[in-house]
């Protein structure tokens, strides 16, 4: 059972209809009884940090979300889950993030002919053997929708970057958390290879 949670925050339903296309079972929940008794969680996301972080205070999420990735329990950030996991975002100067992970949210730099957000496809290369992207080709074309990127302070925990204006951190991986700043459920056959290898990491590790 895969635990999605639900803080009012965008694509979560674009996120379930992926995993049922793979034959996985879901649950969307803000309990925290029911996410803690899911095999590994999702934290989906679209919009702004500081609301985002806002309503994850609100329903009591914060701590079930450290309760889970301190018990071990696999978890995926998508986009804006991503960037929840750090400490902070210019984004929203002040928030606190969750703090799981050390590393920046900055403001993607403009640059000539390039639009922001970074709204499209582009390529990914990967590094670091991540876990996320067994069978995934170099170059992959993965779906981004984002103004913020993530520099992560610990280079070995970066899986995939991209290249838009500078080089974004696309995807990090340490212990049993894992994130990617584009959209694995928008992201054709290989995003839901992506969302399979997630899906398949406790069968295969235990």
């Amino acid at each position: 059972m895969i635990g999605i949670i639900d803080y009012d925050a965008g694509n979560i339903r674009s996120v379930e209809k992926a995993f049922a296309c793979l034959g996985e079972q879901t649950v969307v929940s803000r309990d925290p009884s029911v996410l803690m008794k899911a095999d590994k969680v999702v934290l989906p996301g679209v919009g702004s940090f500081g609301d985002a972080m806002g309503n994850l205070r609100k329903y009591g999420l914060v701590p079930v979300i450290h309760d889970m990735v301190n018990s071990g329990k696999p978890l995926l950030g998508i986009c804006l889950g991503l960037q929840l996991l750090f400490e902070s975002s210019e984004e929203t100067p002040g928030a606190e993030g969750l703090g799981i992970l050390k590393g920046r949210i900055l403001k993607i730099p403009s640059a000539p002919s390039l639009k922001i957000p970074h709204m499209g496809w582009n390529s990914l290369h990967l590094q670091n053997n991540g876990r996320l992207f067994r069978d995934i080709p170099e170059d992959t074309y993965v779906y981004f929708v984002h103004s913020y990127y993530l520099q992560a302070e610990e280079p070995e925990i970066v899986k995939a970057v991209t290249d838009y204006s500078t080089e974004i951190h696309a995807s990090v991986e340490k212990g049993n958390v894992f994130a990617c700043q584009f959209h694995p459920e928008k992201s054709s056959r290989y995003g839901l290879k992506i969302l399979e290898n997630f899906a398949k990491l406790d069968r295969e590790e235990k």
